[in-house]
């Protein structure tokens, strides 16, 4: 398998941010989290240990603004996700909302060993 999701999120019950996983090609992933109302800034990517850990913190920037409702909460969160062996990170791209992380996966090499023939 790609990876196996360790989803340890702040906001485990809502499965926060929700995350799409496709297959873009026979050795190539996309993992796509929807981050609205974060910049590049607010998130950051890592790979500790074969774990691709993609965090999210935006700063809570509405001290001096008075809402009369506020259903928008500044939230953060911690997505994880284990990586099989042979599998890599390429770039993150932000577009529209949506935080698309490219992975790749090493194509098994053939291996051909030509055996000698001695003579007996």
């Amino acid at each position: 398998p790609l990876y196996s999701s360790a989803a340890s999120d702040v906001y485990k019950r809502q499965g926060y941010p929700p995350f799409n996983i496709e297959q873009t090609s026979d050795y190539s992933y996309r993992i796509t989290l929807a981050v609205a109302g974060f910049s590049e800034q607010d998130l950051s990517i890592t790979v500790e240990d074969r774990q691709l850990v993609i965090r999210g913190r935006q700063s809570d920037d509405g001290e001096d603004r008075v809402f009369l409702h506020r259903g928008i909460a500044a939230r953060q969160f911690q997505r994880s996700f284990v990586l099989a062996d042979g599998v890599d990170v390429g770039e993150a791209v932000m577009e529209n909302g949506l935080l698309h992380v490219d992975l790749t996966r090493a194509k098994p090499e053939t291996v051909v060993q030509t055996i000698k023939i001695k003579k007996g």
